[in-house]
């Protein structure tokens, strides 16, 4: 049902939607609203991605200052992505029942004072407190801002197709940025400052909120499916856990084979939990619909192979090509143009009319293609013969993928479930890039070995080295395109040919 509001003096809207059985009301921002709205979405989703990559750079200078061992330094990736990739879920459901805007102020405050705390952190425990914490609240902002913005933009295709294209070249163009102002960060002023920059940024990102994003707050609150929430929470804890551990324990070792085997059995158990729930946590309707149930699928597998770019070019480029962090993180940004006009154009102007499912599959081959691309490399490439054209082959696939995929896995959702659905996009993307670390680091390192132990008598030699390395390198490469090549294969059979027809979501 649709009533007449008032003007709002923090925000000019347009109608309000009441769902059924106390479900949040929805006030929608009206058309110059609704496009401040996606700035602040669009920001909160550039300090998600940032977070992912921009201290990663900054760890060697950390670990310096604060003197902890490098066998202590992983954690403090570690312990941001388990936080994350665990309570995505229950973020998720957590903005459903209790308002998506109260979710994300609080998952904003939070980064802020997470950030606060470790840029200013004395010591390595301060400062994987701070990790763990940026990682938990980080799953509270996630999913709350896709969210909203599927709510906003849910009502006209061509406008919803415009809002994702944007909110989809942050995404992937956030974690190369990272890479980049991490080290220049770094190196201008201090480590520290690639956690003082969320300052800046959550700033920003909460008066806007304040001030723009529309309130959907309800009266009645829906009961929490707690046990479903601690499987889910456990479950995806323990996979996330066990495939981090693959590359130091192997795949046989018991760090690696317990959590993984428990975190399969908490999530079978889940799917079970949330069966038989009156009120689940994620109602298996988000997920058994055709069209969504595709994109998490597509957006899993090419999130596996998306990780191949981001690291091991990285390495490439300071190992073998022995460019600096600030030029390794700059050598980056053709693909950021490349993924930004991509995705604007893949998203604003052909999805409205085509639908995800020929628009996928070609960004999928597009992605592959690059990545063959960069099996040619070697230890004399130049970066404008050799690496520039497949980074631009594989950032217009790019575009043509995380764009397409976010808005067809929230179309059409019911409005009590956005939420949810909304954390299922970056729990995908979670798992898919936790796969390819454990998958890819260990097809490395056996490309590696095998290399080592065919040419044994001159395995000391640098050359031999980083033949070595490259051969690695190639085979990682080599297994990203294969996974480019499955998403594009499952984008053509899953999704529906045609445009998804806009649902508002009422």
């Amino acid at each position: 049902m649709n009533d007449k509001l008032p003007p709002d003096p923090c925000c000019r809207l347009a109608s309000v939607s009441t769902e059924p059985h106390g479900h949040a009301a929805q006030r929608r921002p009206d058309a110059s609203g609704r496009w401040l709205a996606l700035g602040v979405l669009s920001l909160a989703q550039l300090m998600d991605v940032l977070d992912n990559t921009i201290v990663n750079i900054a760890l060697p200078s950390a670990q310096h200052d604060l003197g902890f061992s490098s066998a202590d330094r992983q954690w403090i990736v570690t312990g941001y992505t388990l936080a994350f990739g665990s309570l995505l879920l229950l973020g998720g459901r957590l903005s459903d029942l209790f308002g998506r805007r109260r979710m994300f102020l609080i998952g904003v405050i939070g980064l802020l004072l997470a950030s606060a705390m470790g840029a200013a952190a004395a010591s390595f425990n301060a400062l994987l407190l701070a990790r763990i914490g940026q990682g938990a609240c980080a799953a509270l902002l996630a999913p709350a801002a896709l969210s909203l913005l599927s709510v906003i933009f849910s009502d006209q295709a061509e406008e919803r197709g415009r809002a994702f294209a944007v909110f989809g070249a942050i995404s992937g163009v956030g974690g190369v940025l990272g890479l980049l102002l991490g080290g220049v960060l770094t190196e201008a002023l201090s480590w520290r400052w690639s956690l003082y920059i969320n300052l800046i940024f959550g700033a920003v990102a909460l008066l806007g909120a304040l001030a723009l994003l529309p309130r959907d707050d309800s009266p009645q609150r829906m009961p929490l499916d707690l046990s479903g929430a601690i499987a889910a929470t456990l479950g995806l804890l323990g996979i996330v856990s066990g495939l981090g551990n693959a590359a130091a324990n192997g795949w046989s070792g018991l760090g690696t084979l317990g959590p993984l085997l428990a975190g399969l059995g908490l999530m079978i158990a889940f799917v079970l939990i949330e069966h038989h729930a009156e009120q689940p946590m994620l109602p298996l309707r988000i997920v058994l619909d055709r069209t969504r149930g595709g994109a998490y699928l597509t957006l899993g597998v090419t999130g596996m192979g998306m990780f191949a770019v981001f690291l091991f070019l990285s390495y490439y480029l300071q190992d073998i090509l022995k460019f600096g962090p600030i030029l390794s993180g700059a050598a980056f940004l053709p693909m950021i143009g490349a993924v930004v006009v991509s995705s604007i154009v893949s998203g604003a102007a052909l999805f409205p009319r085509m639908g995800p499912r020929w628009l996928v599959s070609a960004g999928c081959g597009l992605a592959a293609v690059g990545m063959a691309m960069f099996t040619a490399t070697d230890a004399n490439s130049s970066y404008a013969a050799h690496i520039l054209p497949p980074l631009l082959v594989s950032g217009l696939g790019f575009g043509m993928i995380i764009s397409p995929v976010q808005n067809a896995a929230t179309s059409g959702v019911q409005h009590q479930d956005a939420g949810a659905a909304s954390a299922l996009v970056s729990a995908a993307q979670q798992i898919g890039g936790a796969i390819g670390i454990a998958v890819f680091n260990s097809l490395s390192s056996t490309a590696i070995a095998a290399h080592t132990a065919r040419h044994a008598a001159s395995a000391s030699r640098p050359a031999s080295i980083i033949d070595a390395t490259l051969a690695g390198n190639h085979l990682v490469f080599g297994a990203a395109c294969g996974a480019f090549l499955c998403g594009g294969i499952l984008a053509a059979l899953l999704f529906r040919s045609g445009p998804i027809a806009p649902r508002p979501l009422a």
